[in-house]
């Protein structure tokens, strides 16, 4: 629960046009303009899990730190608990930084991992009145998704055929822009290969 504390008056700002807003104090406390009280990393997670818009600023400087408080946020989830990420995968996602690719990359994470999300919100929808989303247990979920063989092969073929449009949608950008850097390049379009 977050403490009620006051912090000075100038920081007393409620919301940006329905956005709230944080505040990172130096000695690293966050401070929740709109309900007036310090809050901790536990609570701005309850808030990306409400679906709440908020972003986090620097008190001193206006910079805007939601990112960085994000990460923070996953950093603590995979430490803890299931991880999401194995090392391999953070290893990879670690090569792309600087990598001529990085800006579709994350592109395209971003789109496959939403989604993920649409399908399922899809398989939430199809099994709407037959269980207690709120009473599912990690295991109880596997048993469940054991029964739903044909929905989740159908559901996981559609996600898998999405995946592969955005990649090929991906691969065709690169080579667009490609072949416009490098006309008369061979395997860019318009440029036949050599024989």
């Amino acid at each position: 629960m977050p403490s009620t504390r006051r912090a000075p008056a100038e920081a007393a700002t409620a919301t940006t046009e329905g956005m709230r807003v944080l505040k990172k104090y130096p000695n690293r406390r966050l401070y929740d303009t709109s309900a007036s009280s310090y809050i901790t990393l536990a609570d701005v997670k309850q808030m990306v899990l409400e679906g709440l818009t908020f972003e986090v600023r620097d008190a001193k400087t206006g910079e805007d730190l939601t990112r960085s408080i994000l990460l923070q946020i996953i950093l603590e989830e995979e430490t803890g608990g299931m991880p999401m990420f194995s090392s391999q995968m953070l290893a990879q996602i670690i090569r792309y930084y600087g990598h001529a690719m990085q800006g579709m990359m994350g592109s395209y994470l971003e789109k496959n991992l939403q989604t993920f999300v649409d399908m399922q919100a899809r398989l939430a929808d199809q099994t709407r009145g037959m269980v207690d989303p709120k009473a599912f247990t990690p295991e109880m979920w596997t048993q469940f998704m054991s029964g739903q063989a044909p929905v989740m092969q159908a559901l996981m073929g559609n996600y898998l055929e999405q995946s592969k449009n955005l990649f090929v949608q991906m691969q065709d950008q690169v080579q667009k822009q490609a072949g416009g850097v490098f006309p008369g390049f061979p395997g860019f379009p318009g440029v036949p290969p050599k024989s």
